[in-house]
């Protein structure tokens, strides 16, 4: 019986590609062992696909089996990505049973829990969140339990480029007519409830929500939070993660204390102690504007409302989180009204909105290539800059390297031309990911796989890039 393994791995050798040199299945080169690109790519790529296969639940993909066993928003969205080069219906369905756990509010939380997964296995779990009845103001779904907060809008982008790779099957399923409402739903929740500062930019209320748990750039913010109680929650993610690896027990206090806050007050958005806009996630939010005009121009709708949003969004993102003298894009603290002086890998994702003016595109390259952020030894970008007084190798989002930052900032270069800077940052995100064994994030000076193993969207942005090395990007520009 042919499976989707044999299928992806039959299709690439048709296309002319090399077999197998003999390396084992699931085993990449060393970093510094030359090895024939397509022999090298073909292991890859069959190792990426095992991950995927073995980390779907029937209806969607969880990141890790062990650390992460539910459906994390943009998780998925970055699945979706790599999944439609497998299977373009199980990569609408992936995206589907995502939308499935929609908040009648428009949100699209940020993890959707599965009943069979045991309490003990995750905190905060279903039981923490309350999400049916403490989000039932808010139109939380009676099922399945989910989080009450969010995560980056990356959802219209994957949904658009899952039809591109299957136009056909997309059509018949009716996918884009299926989730274009929920969509835009999402994006105008984001854009009306989430605009705490008034400028037009979306604001994240919890370090979790943007996705970069633990940056510096929370650490001014959360330090106004009196963190919970230890007594009164047990930290499941140190049963399968290094505790050098991850946030510190203060920090996650402090993460406990807000989703409380948050969940104690019905999920309803307003005043919080901790209100930030990011970059990144605002970056991703005009790409996917950008992406839902396509949609809607697809299923018949106006795109002329999505297209004019992105440009009012691009033109919020400069005006609010530009800042030149760092040579790059920073958060600002609503709370405290100010930029946060940190140099972070989220500033450096804007590179993928169309549009930027010119001076702010050579300076982000600039800020790319120098000191702060590329490993000279690997290739790779750290997710905050090498110099910075919170630097840490190894600790989550404190500056290891991490694929899915890679992928955005490899399309963001190509959309500016820059596609030889972009193809030495895809070689290294394709080493790292085969020598690591997919793993979560990496250390950016040696490659040395961090987290857990066999991340999902790890395997699935290294198919990506395996299947398209030079992006077409006028599917998210106007």
């Amino acid at each position: 019986m042919t499976t989707l393994l044999d299928a992806v791995v039959a299709d690439q050798s048709s296309s002319g590609e090399a077999p197998s040199d003999g390396t084992p299945s699931g085993e990449a080169p060393a970093l510094d062992q030359p090895v024939p690109t397509a022999a090298a790519d073909l292991t890859l790529r069959r190792g990426a696909a095992r991950v995927l296969l073995d980390n779907w639940t029937g209806s969607s993909t969880v990141p890790s089996r062990t650390l992460y066993p539910h459906q994390w928003s943009w998780d998925s969205a970055f699945v979706a990505i790599g999944l439609r080069h497998l299977s373009p219906r199980r990569a609408q369905r992936e995206l589907e049973t995502l939308l499935g756990a929609q908040w009648a509010d428009g949100r699209i939380p940020h993890i959707a829990f599965n009943p069979a997964v045991p309490l003990d296995a995750y905190f905060p779990s279903p039981d923490f969140w309350r999400s049916s009845q403490a989000g039932a103001a808010a139109g939380a779904p009676a099922a399945p339990e989910t989080s009450g907060i969010v995560q980056p809008p990356v959802h219209a982008l994957a949904a658009w480029l899952v039809h591109e790779a299957d136009p056909a099957e997309s059509v018949r399923r009716g996918f884009l007519s299926r989730v274009y409402a929920g969509l835009a739903a999402w994006h105008d929740y984001l854009l009306s409830a989430r605009d705490l500062g008034g400028g037009g930019l979306a604001a994240v209320m919890h370090p979790w929500e943007p996705g970069m748990d633990n940056s510096p750039c929370w650490d001014v913010p959360l330090s106004r939070v009196a963190p919970a109680d230890p007594a009164s929650f047990r930290r499941a993610d140190l049963d399968h993660g290094h505790a050098d690896d991850r946030p510190t027990d203060v920090d996650y206090g402090r993460y406990v204390r807000l989703a409380a806050d948050y969940r104690d007050g019905g999920y309803a958005d307003g005043e919080h102690a901790f209100a930030v806009e990011d970059p990144c996630f605002n970056a991703l939010l005009i790409v996917s504007e950008y992406a839902l005009a396509r949609i809607a121009r697809a299923t018949g709708a106006d795109p002329l409302r999505h297209e004019q949003r992105a440009q009012r969004l691009t033109e919020a993102l400069v005006t609010r989180l530009w800042d030149a003298e760092a040579g790059l894009f920073l958060c600002r603290d609503l709370v405290g009204g100010e930029l946060v002086r940190e140099r972070s890998i989220a500033g450096l994702v804007p590179l993928i909105v169309p549009g930027l003016p010119g001076d702010i595109v050579r300076a982000l390259l600039d800020t790319l290539d120098g000191p702060h952020f590329r490993a000279a030894d690997t290739g790779l970008v750290a997710s905050y800059a090498l110099s910075g007084h919170a630097f840490d190798r190894t600790r989550y989002w404190r500056g290891p390297a991490w694929f899915n930052t890679a992928w955005l900032i490899d399309r963001g270069l190509r959309l500016y031309g820059a596609d030889g800077r972009a193809d030495r940052l895809r070689a290294a995100f394709l080493t790292a990911a085969g020598t690591s064994g997919f793993a979560e994030y990496v250390d950016p000076f040696t490659g040395e796989g961090r987290g857990t193993l066999d991340f999902a969207w790890t395997a699935a942005l290294t198919l990506d890039l395996l299947a398209n090395p030079r992006p077409d990007h006028q599917e998210t520009a106007r």
